[in-house]
């Protein structure tokens, strides 16, 4: 049987403009757009949307939630299939319709995980796929921290894992990308660590070195296995122009989090997709000290934003930056949660309101300039 279902008196969020009007939904797709119209004739059951915005579902490439899920507390593991649940309740409720859930390969001292915790993690995404338990589409994204001595043992437990779409290259050694400043290293490691001053010394020392031995060769390594496989590139925390010509020869699609406007602008000349945080388009600042998201996309050099810590900063950074930035349209700023992200992986089936595209839809109000969540659909069925 064919399953239609109409939503009415709404403001439709298009690729390039808002209309007025309603869509027609045909089992799980987008079967019409009408602008002006309720699609009052048909004799089908329909939802008035009372003039709320209707948008594309966002698209999720990098989100470090659900690790805390399932680790709440050190030394407390919850049950993996149950933090997989509270997870996706959270980021579908914000509008997420597709999420590629971070996981970390290769650990480091600051690690409450292991390898095994991860692989128990990305199982229980897989199985509740499978049993339909989720609310969103997820998809894997690993975050390969190159400079780990396990990354590579690591990266092989998703050696058959066709549910990986993305893969980040990350080193987070002191002095360089994200802690060029050692100050901040300190303030964010020394004090979670609780560390002496000598002690702290040391563990830099450590890190430095390590990345000096196993940076490059995993980088090589990992960059070859994800062209063959067809998994998209990522380069996280680039610094300098150096950096990026780095990822360009390593085959990188994604420049996620440059820390400097140099690297972000080298980046785009380069035809990357630029991609900066939510929670620092809302803040103003990066809460590392390096360049502004808020910045970047005023001067037309962001194309996608991720949630990072914080789900509901991804929809509440989009109608901020659609109303409050000089030169970005509502449409071009939910393009930059929605389209681009879902294009920069592949996913070419979703990410914008367009006959034939999947219903991924979200009902939105704003309210003192926050945005509030009504109504979310993943391919046509109410999930949120």
């Amino acid at each position: 049987m064919t399953a239609e279902t109409v939503l009415s008196n709404a403001r439709i969020v298009l690729a390039d403009e808002i209309v007025e009007g309603s869509l027609l939904l045909r089992d799980g797709f987008i079967a019409g757009i009408d602008a002006g119209s309720s699609h009052g004739s048909r004799s089908m059951a329909g939802e008035d949307m009372g003039g709320d915005y209707v948008i594309p579902g966002l698209v999720e490439l990098h989100t470090d939630h659900l690790e805390g899920h399932y680790a709440p507390r050190p030394k407390v593991r919850w049950n993996p299939i149950a933090a997989v649940l509270a997870h996706d309740a959270q980021v579908a409720t914000a509008g997420i319709t597709t999420v590629l859930d971070a996981l970390r390969v290769g650990m480091d001292e600051d690690a409450d995980l292991t390898v095994a915790d991860i692989r128990k993690l990305a199982d229980a995404i897989e199985d509740s796929v499978t049993q339909d338990r989720l609310r969103a589409d997820h998809f894997l994204h690993l975050r390969c921290e190159v400079s780990a001595p396990d990354c590579l043992q690591a990266f092989a437990d998703f050696d058959r894992d066709d549910r990986v779409r993305l893969a980040s290259l990350m080193d987070h050694a002191p002095g360089q990308r994200q802690f060029v400043n050692l100050e901040t290293y300190a303030y964010y490691y020394q004090r979670k660590l609780k560390l002496t001053d000598r002690d702290f010394q040391l563990f830099c020392e450590k890190r430095m070195a390590e990345s000096a031995r196993y940076s490059a060769p995993n980088r090589a390594v990992i960059a070859a296995a994800c062209h063959e496989r067809g998994i998209v590139l990522a380069s996280h925390d680039d610094a300098t122009s150096g950096h990026v010509d780095e990822a360009i020869e390593q085959g990188v699609r994604v420049a996620e989090f440059p820390t400097t406007e140099e690297a972000a602008r080298a980046s785009k000349a380069a035809g990357l997709g630029v991609l900066m945080g939510a929670p620092n388009v809302m803040r103003g600042a990066s809460h590392s000290g390096n360049v502004s998201a808020r910045t970047l996309a005023g001067d037309g050099l962001l194309d996608i934003l991720s949630s990072d810590y914080i789900p509901f900063s991804l929809i509440q950074s989009a109608f901020f930056l659609g109303d409050m930035v000089e030169g970005i349209s509502l449409p071009q700023a939910v393009a930059m949660v929605s389209k681009n992200p879902a294009e920069a992986v592949g996913l070419t089936d979703r990410g914008i309101i367009e006959q034939g595209r999947r219903a991924d839809l979200v009902r939105v109000r704003v309210d003192d300039h926050v945005p509030v969540v009504r109504t979310v659909w993943r391919q046509g069925r109410r999930v949120a």
